[in-house]
């Protein structure tokens, strides 16, 4: 019952901000901006997905956004320079997520470091190995990637936002039902009495980083498809939304807690704030302050909840 309170606290929320953009500027209730403000979400939301299961176990990652990143730049390398279909491009771009994710995960698991400080590093790492296999340039692909992104069949939704949207389900159906899922949040809500109930401890949690990872490569597929090219400063500060996203979802930092259904929630309610502030005009120091201040108030919020 509590968890249906909160999901409809933050529906409520959605919506009173829709309401108080669209009446400080009336074309923001029209579906072209509603469907903008959707096609925009699908990389977040994925990431989100992904981020919300490290953060019940515990754990965080702050590589994603250089991750996202690298996978684009290999996107636009192995679609505009080696000539590969998008198909095989999407692959190999969550081939070297989950491989970066898996090893930000094996490392912090194996030699119990905090994976806020290896996913640093593995940030640093990541960014600069964008700009080495890309030269530093930014790689044009064009039509070959922008169906995904682009609205289908004549609504004004795209492909990526119905995938995104089916990951979200699965997401919270494996979260909820299966066995891997209740290990998560047993290992974030008590290592040491999950390691005395015999749950395999170490795998799941690199497991967990290595499903953000996959989830941030198929992301990166994208947000290139949204831009029709491959940037290596793509990414910048994109971890910083999806763990906002998180924590607004409900997501508790302390591990343990957390639904995927409520981080998309999250994320639709940052990408509508930041929609509303653009149409009315706002700086982007202030856009900065106000997230920054939504940010706050949730972990507030948790913190209350938890007490």
């Amino acid at each position: 019952m509590r968890r249906f309170a909160d999901f409809l606290i933050l529906l409520a929320v959605l919506v009173a901000m829709i309401w108080l953009f669209g009446l400080l500027r009336d074309t923001f209730w029209s579906v072209t901006t509603l469907g903008n403000i959707a096609n925009r979400i699908p990389a977040l939301a994925l990431v989100a997905t992904g981020m919300t299961v490290v953060m019940i176990t515990g754990g965080i990652d702050l590589s994603v956004g250089s991750v996202l990143g690298l996978c684009g730049a290999a996107v636009g390398v192995m679609m505009a320079d080696w000539q590969w279909g998008l198909p095989l491009a999407l692959v190999g771009s969550i081939v070297v997520g989950t491989a970066i994710g898996g090893t930000t995960g094996a490392v912090s698991v194996k030699l119990r470091l905090p994976s806020f400080i290896v996913s640093l590093g593995m940030l640093e790492m990541a960014r600069g190995l964008s700009f080495l296999v890309t030269d530093s340039q930014t790689k044009y692909i064009g039509a070959a990637v922008e169906t995904l992104g682009a609205p289908f069949g004549g609504l004004v939704i795209s492909p990526a936002f119905v995938i995104s949207l089916l990951v979200v389900i699965a997401g919270q159906v494996v979260l909820s039902h299966m066995a891997v899922g209740r290990h998560w949040i047993a290992i974030g809500a008590n290592r040491e009495a999950a390691l005395v109930s015999g749950v395999p401890v170490d795998r799941p949690r690199i497991l967990a980083h290595a499903l953000l990872g996959s989830l941030t490569g198929l992301a990166a597929v994208f947000n290139c498809s949204r831009l029709g090219s491959a940037d290596p400063n793509a990414g910048v500060g994109f971890e910083l939304s999806a763990i906002a996203a998180v924590v607004v979802g409900g997501t508790s930092l302390m591990g343990g807690r957390g639904s995927i259904v409520k981080s998309f929630m999250g994320v639709l309610i940052i990408a509508t704030l930041e929609a509303g502030l653009v149409q009315i005009g706002a700086s982007e120091p202030m856009k900065r302050v106000v997230t920054g201040a939504v940010i706050v108030a949730a972990v507030l919020a948790d913190s209350w909840r938890r007490k």
